[in-house]
């Protein structure tokens, strides 16, 4: 005998539709809240080390030298200092003589990756340019202990600066505040907040840098409402105006990282000129991205740099 079974009901295809709608929903949600929460960990690239030893720099003995301070929140930052190309110096009382003769200093404020003991080219670029350079690593990074977010970066940097004028009472004049990428946040925050308190640095320069944090994740991620969920924002474009010092801005027409239009962008919200009458500068390297300036734009950036250096003293 023949048996017969019922035919299996196709669901209507809206509960499919609506099943499929559900499981990007639900998808979208995940990813959002996973960004979220794991955002500092994405923005912040450290690599650590138990010790980073100057010898190690390749440079000859004498010319680099370990420093440390000590933030408000009592936390011990080590960075280096580099003195130009043909000074040497034994010991700290040395170094505070060559610091005595009245050369610019460079506080550099490195990007998101890294340690110091990876930017000895860039150090070297600004040495030769007969500067005398500081560096400190943010805390969580090299061989600095804490966990970096925006306004730890920021008392890092203030802390910076106290060491410089305070510690080693270097007038503001002579300090130039190198900020790249990232850096280059910290770097602005800075400057403004010193030309607010009447001691701006002697200039600010920036190296592939952006408007504002939410601005390069909404470049890179346009489907993420990233501007909704960015804790640490570092909005230069809102802090530049207060800015009272002369500005260098060099940034690579190929740079996919942080686009020229984000630089431009910053550049067009600073003063138009020092308070001195200096004009703002911004230098375009046609054949440079974010991270090869160096390899493929050293000659323009070391134009620029020592034009911009002669002209701020």
């Amino acid at each position: 005998m023949n048996q017969s079974f019922p035919t299996p009901r196709k669901s209507p295809a809206w509960k499919s539709f609506w099943r499929l709608l559900l499981f990007g929903l639900s998808t979208y949600v995940a990813i959002v809240v996973m960004l979220a929460l794991l955002q500092r960990a994405l923005i912040y690239l450290p690599s650590r080390a138990s010790r980073i030893d100057p010898r190690d720099a390749g440079l000859p003995p004498g010319r680099i030298h370990t420093i440390t301070l000590r933030t408000d929140d009592d936390l011990e930052l080590r960075g280096w200092h580099l003195l130009p190309n043909g000074q040497s110096a034994a010991d700290r009382t040395q170094c505070d003589e060559q610091l005595a003769l009245g050369r610019p200093v460079v506080l550099y404020f490195s990007g998101n990756a890294g340690h110091r003991a990876w930017r000895i080219e860039e150090f070297e670029l600004l040495t030769r340019l007969g500067c005398d350079v500081f560096v400190f690593d943010y805390r969580g990074y090299g061989d600095n202990a804490g966990s970096p977010s925006e306004q730890r970066l920021a008392a890092d940097a203030a802390a910076v600066w106290r060491y410089a004028t305070e510690a080693r009472r270097i007038e503001p004049r002579r300090l130039i505040l190198f900020g790249e990428s990232l850096g280059g946040g910290v770097g602005v925050r800075l400057a403004a907040d010193q030309s607010v308190s009447g001691t701006p640095p002697g200039g600010l320069v920036l190296r592939a840098t952006f408007s504002s944090l939410p601005d390069v994740a909404a470049y890179h991620y346009p489907w993420l409402p990233v501007r909704w969920l960015m804790i640490d924002r570092y909005p230069s474009v809102d802090r530049i105006g207060r800015v009272s010092c002369p500005i260098l801005h060099l940034h690579g027409r190929r740079d996919t990282i942080i686009p020229i239009q984000l630089g431009r962008r910053l550049f067009d919200a600073a003063p138009p000129q020092s308070a001195s009458g200096i004009p703002k500068q911004f230098v375009e390297l046609p054949t440079a991205g974010h991270n090869d300036i160096l390899g493929v734009a050293e000659a323009e950036l070391r134009a620029a740099l020592g034009e911009f250096l002669k002209q701020s003293q």
